[in-house]
């Protein structure tokens, strides 16, 4: 026992304190290259299992090879065909009007039910029309208010030229009375009213206005009345903006009675 104590170290001995750490050129270098060695062979070790394929790649791969080669004399159920009379390439059938080619593969791959993937077709099928339901709708919403936009801009400005076919209708029958010595028009609204009236000139027409008023004429047919005057008493055409000799130079020379003759 104390011989077995005495071949034992001492670990506070001299002899094991003293220990010199191996510091020979070179060492840790050598350490480096080994760590980085098997670094690189663990990391090709792991580029290796990456490569492999999955059985299921490897069973599509095999059945795809299947599916391109054609059948051959060793395969039974085509032995029995050529027995029958069949011929490569030969449709099927007794009148030779059946298929050709092989009932294609459908291999199902999803955990889904069988017409699962139907349905998800038709809703989805379902959602694209409905889409194109509603952009068809909003166009059509976008073309009829654009429409609707024209229709109003083009009423306004049929609407404002009415108004100054109107304005020089009155102006030049007002000219044209004058120069008839006509002092009172022969209805309120054939001449056009002066800015600016004095109390008693606005209290002496205020009948006239209430007429006026109460004819509740368009500016339209305000216009045919006073263009209708023009011609037969002045021989007068405010769109050729000419005081013709006769009725005969008139009816000759002017192109109508409206503006769409001057067109």
């Amino acid at each position: 026992m104390k011989l077995n104590m005495a071949e034992e170290e001492d670990y506070m001995s001299d002899s094991f304190i003293n220990v010199k750490e191996d510091i020979r050129p070179g060492l840790p270098m050598l350490r480096q290259i080994r760590e980085a060695r098997r670094k690189e062979e663990k990391q090709q070790e792991a580029n290796l299992k990456n490569r492999q394929k999955s059985l299921k790649e490897e069973e599509r791969e095999r059945r795809d090879t299947g599916l391109k080669n054609a059948l051959g004399c060793e395969n039974k159920g085509f032995a029995l065909l050529q027995k029958m009379g069949y011929k490569s390439g030969q449709a099927l059938g007794k009148s030779g009007d059946g298929i050709i080619e092989p009932i294609p593969l459908n291999v199902k791959t999803g955990k889904s039910g069988i017409g699962h993937e139907a349905l998800l077709k038709r809703k989805a099928e379902e959602k694209l029309e409905s889409y194109k339901r509603k952009i068809h709708m909003k166009n059509q919403a976008e073309e009829k208010a654009a429409e609707q936009f024209r229709m109003r801009l083009k009423n306004k400005q049929d609407e404002m030229k009415l108004e100054g076919d109107l304005k020089r209708s009155q102006r030049a029958c007002q000219q044209l009375d004058t120069q008839k010595n006509i002092q009172v028009p022969r209805e309120a609204w054939y001449w056009l009213k002066p800015e600016e009236e004095t109390e008693e000139e606005e209290e002496e027409k205020e009948e006239d206005e209430d007429e006026y008023k109460s004819e509740d004429l368009s500016v339209l047919e305000k216009l045919q009345i006073l263009t209708s005057y023009l011609r037969e008493e002045h021989l007068y055409c405010i769109w050729c903006g000419t005081a013709y000799e006769d009725k005969e130079d008139l009816s000759s020379n002017c192109p109508g009675p409206t503006s769409a003759d001057h067109d």
